[in-house]
């Protein structure tokens, strides 16, 4: 292989974020460019892992302070991604029913885990007849690599390979205290300087100063990290000669209206039927009015994405009598469970809240719904937008990251509007928009423009694809 990802998440094996989605398209679309591309992450007790079948590529062990780890390195049999997917197999480790934590929390042994899991694919690498080209790392969870490539006594051999990091979302640095640098390969004393920020380990931090490359999701994002990230924004000045934002695709044959195996309708020609029958689908998953114009909200109830603004948005619009109904997909904060089931019990069919998240529902939503809600307080990228424009849903979002990047106001003079933004994070703001909205749906010529529009443009991973090429020609 020329390229080599390492990430804690590919889809569809193991998905919480736009991270899964990335690495499990880009592998595929580089590999068709002629970059043979493969990913490794954990081996989780997630069912897609149980439902598979693995071969054995590589055993060993890596060893810290006299103590050594067994590991082993499967390959997916069939390779039904597209491109060769690589588990870690760390007893104790990862065997566990989920990626970050469980309904009780985050894992208390998080440093841990990928820290061993970081050691275990350079063991890998280390040992490997034939090594790639290059290995390219995803969030803080292989931050460390970069590292640990160039300054680990034991990887010295394998210090020649260029490394590129990518940052999906730097709002989680990784951190932890020096008391654990025991958990580390010994290192080049003289290098310790490279994983400290603050007094801590921190692997986002460290892989900033040492990898090769840095690239961010969309080229607002980098500029946004510059001026807030969590104490980073000086380093990453200090690196923006080796930092670009590369704007992230959607693979184009899972999320294609015209064969998408989770619609009841598919895309045959014509948008106004086909999202008629989508919309009148929606009934058997959401008890709500769906003659009137629908709006959407699809992930993770948390205030990073803004959801701590959508009870109150819903109670406003909805007490202020505009006709339209809401769809709510997704689980995150309890407080946000409580205020979304209150607001249901209070608007019976303009409100509908289904707590969980389901991949099949989903991919309903962004073809039956109207209108797809994104007030995010930070979105490095985003995928919803795009998935929703894709299947004709026009998006509502916050001007941030990559959804000033790839939203165009439909108000934007002499501009092909794309949807609708607003600028601050306000309950005013965001109402305003839920209005425009409104006004769109009841212009039917207009709502039919932008629909036609947006299904038309080009957001697979083809372009983005490119733009890697080129970071990893110029290495």
């Amino acid at each position: 292989m020329k390229i080599l990802h390492v990430s804690a998440e590919c889809y569809p094996a193991a998905k919480a974020g736009g991270l899964g989605d990335v690495v499990g398209a880009l592998p595929k679309y580089l590999s068709q460019r002629g970059w043979s591309s493969a990913a490794v992450i954990p081996k989780y007790q997630l069912p897609w892992f149980q439902a598979r079948q693995f071969e054995l590529v590589y055993a060993g062990a890596f060893r810290l302070h006299n103590v050594y780890y067994p590991f082993a390195i499967e390959k997916e049999l069939g390779d039904s991604l597209g491109f060769p997917l690589y588990v870690v197999n760390l007893p104790g480790k990862f065997d566990r029913p989920g990626i970050y934590g469980d309904a009780t929390g985050w894992y208390n042994d998080n440093a841990e885990r990928w820290v061993f899991f970081q050691q275990a694919i350079l063991n890998w690498v280390l040992n490997m007849p034939e090594k790639p080209a290059i290995l390219h790392c995803h969030d803080h969870h292989s931050g460390l690599i970069p590292f640990m490539v160039q300054h680990s006594l034991e990887y010295r051999a394998i210090s020649h390979i260029p490394t590129v990091f990518t940052i999906h979302n730097g709002e989680y640095h990784g951190a932890f205290g020096w008391e654990k640098h025991v958990l580390l390969p010994a290192f080049e004393a003289s290098a310790s300087g490279l994983i400290d920020w603050e007094g801590a380990i921190n692997p986002l931090a460290s892989a900033i100063k040492c990898a090769w490359r840095v690239t961010t999701v969309s080229k607002t994002y980098l500029n946004e990290l510059m001026e807030y990230s969590n104490g980073l924004e000086g380093l990453l000045r200090t690196e923006a000669a080796k930092c670009s934002g590369i704007l992230n695709g959607i693979d184009a044959d899972v999320w294609d209206p015209a064969t998408d195996p989770y619609l009841p309708h598919h895309f045959e020609g014509n948008i106004d039927s086909y999202k008629l029958a989508n919309k009148l689908a929606l009934q058997q998953h959401f008890n709500a009015d769906l003659d009137l114009p629908v709006f959407t909200f699809i992930g993770r109830l948390v205030r990073e994405k803004g959801a701590d603004l959508i009870p109150d948005l819903i109670a406003r619009v909805l007490s202020e009598g505009l006709g339209v109904s809401f769809l709510i997909l997704g689980t995150g904060e309890p407080h946000l469970h409580e205020a979304l089931a209150d607001l249901q019990w209070r608007f019976p069919r303009r409100c509908a809240v289904v707590l969980a998240y389901n991949e099949g529902v989903a991919h309903q939503l962004y073809a039956g719904s109207d209108f797809l809600l994104m007030p995010s307080r930070v979105e490095p990228c985003g995928l919803n937008q795009m998935y929703s424009m894709r299947y004709g849903t026009v998006p509502i979002v916050r001007s941030v990251g990559g959804l000033k990047d790839t939203v165009i106001d439909i108000g934007e003079p002499n501009l092909p509007g794309r949807g609708i933004r607003f600028d601050n994070f306000t309950l005013n703001d965001a109402a305003l928009a839920i209005y425009r909205a409104h006004e769109l749906y009841h212009n039917p010529s207009s709502l039919s423009e932008v629909r036609e529009r947006i299904m038309a443009v080009d957001f697979s991973w083809e372009s983005a694809a490119e733009n890697y090429i080129d970071v990893y020609d110029n290495l």
